[in-house]
């Protein structure tokens, strides 16, 4: 007897298009699986299990393995999560379909010069021959995306320190009126966002990031606001003249640079005497709940595959900076995380760097248990971060 908001197999393969066959393919490589199983074997699905196949599908269209769907899709858990999630599909469709735009121009200027007479523009092809690393870009660009949206809502949601990271970060740039600023490593620009409207007079601020897909994403939503310009940038070759910035901006970003003294000695170059780095970084202790946790629950997980505060943290950072600016202070920023959901930390730690999702995606229902029986009375984690605001000798 069909239950009320279930479906069969059968009806929730007609309703999306797909074959019993492929429903019974993701249940097994635990991509989707049914809300309920009977004992007799009779599966139902919901809409919820709906919305769910229908990012599968999406992500399938866009050419992603099945491999990172399964990974993307199991921390779509409640409605916020979904929402970011749909929120970060049109993101990418947009890209997607300026790509294809691109590739359109090309195509159709070359169908122009063959039957003009004249020579094709070989460069422009080129965006034809690269269609497969565009391809790459959109999907990494996706994943990252969907990473640091993670790892923001955690924080967003369960620290302890009402003031929050970003308008603390905000304060410890001391920004003057008729002050240029670059940043590097803008990310998705919320350190902006929530502090346009304090921003002094006249400042001028350009945030870079590797990624032209996230300069893309942060210039649609800084675009009309006074102060900002967006443009692709590596740390490592700075495109500015000599002391031509008051304030560099580098917010928990150093850390994964290849080369700190070559990222360094251009920060100051581009400093003007007297100018000042903003950079923040963790400590030994942050977070470090968190990766105890994952390790009670298999001992084999370990959720970065560097351990990044001993390539630019908290306790070496000063003796690093030392070595090309004069002034350097450690500003502490006091805080915890008080998580009282189990959803939000699983998305976290979905969303590291480490080796977790082999171990994690296949037993999510299981892990997800495992976090919720621990964040029933609160879960406590340690924050262990800061800024160095190091100077450019005058």
């Amino acid at each position: 007897m069909k239950r009320d908001g279930y479906y069969t197999s059968g009806q929730f393969a007609n309703m999306a298009h797909v074959t019993k066959k492929t429903l019974r393919y993701y249940d097994e490589h635990n991509i989707l699986k049914p809300s309920v199983v009977l004992e007799n074997g009779t599966r139902y699905y919901t809409d919820n299990d709906f919305a769910r196949l229908q990012q599968i599908i999406f992500l399938k269209y866009l050419s992603f393995p099945l491999a990172d769907i399964k990974e993307l899709t199991v921390r779509s858990a409640d409605r916020e999560l979904w929402m970011e999630s749909l929120k970060l599909q049109t993101n990418l469709l947009e890209e997607h379909i300026e790509q294809m735009t691109l590739m359109k121009r090309s195509l159709q200027e070359a169908q122009e010069a063959i039957a003009e007479g004249r020579e094709v523009n070989w460069s422009d092809m080129l965006l034809l021959a690269n269609s497969n690393e565009m391809e790459q870009k959109l999907k990494r660009q996706y994943i990252n995306s969907s990473n640091i949206s993670a790892r923001i809502s955690l924080h967003n949601d369960y620290s302890l320190n009402q003031e929050g990271w970003f308008p603390w970060l905000y304060r410890m740039t001391d920004l003057k009126p008729g002050e240029r600023v670059l940043e590097l490593g803008c990310g998705d620009g919320a350190f902006w966002l929530q502090n346009v409207s304090k921003l002094p007079e006249n400042v001028d601020v350009l945030l870079t990031d590797i990624s032209d897909g996230i300069v893309r994403e942060t210039g649609k939503k800084l675009d009309g606001m006074a102060h900002f310009a967006c443009r692709v940038m590596d740390a490592h070759y700075i495109n500015a003249e000599d002391g031509s910035y008051d304030v560099v901006i580098a917010n928990h970003m150093l850390f994964y640079c290849e080369d700190l003294g070559k990222v360094f000695a251009e920060i100051k170059r581009v400093l003007k005497p007297g100018g000042r780095l903003i950079c923040s970084t963790y400590g030994a202790t942050h977070m470090q709940e968190i990766s105890n946790l994952v390790r009670e629950f298999d001992d084999r997980i370990a959720l970065s595959a560097d351990v990044l505060y001993e390539r630019f943290g908290k306790e070496n950072g000063a003796e690093i900076l030392k070595e090309y600016f004069g002034e350097v202070n450690w500003q502490q920023f006091e805080d915890g995380l008080l998580v009282t959901k189990p959803e939000p930390l699983v998305a976290y730690i979905l969303s590291c760097h480490g080796n977790q999702n082999r171990y994690i995606v296949d037993k999510y229902h299981e892990f997800t248990a495992f976090v919720k029986k621990k964040t029933e009375k609160g879960f406590r984690i340690t924050k262990d971060a800061g800024v160095f605001v190091a100077t450019v000798e005058g």
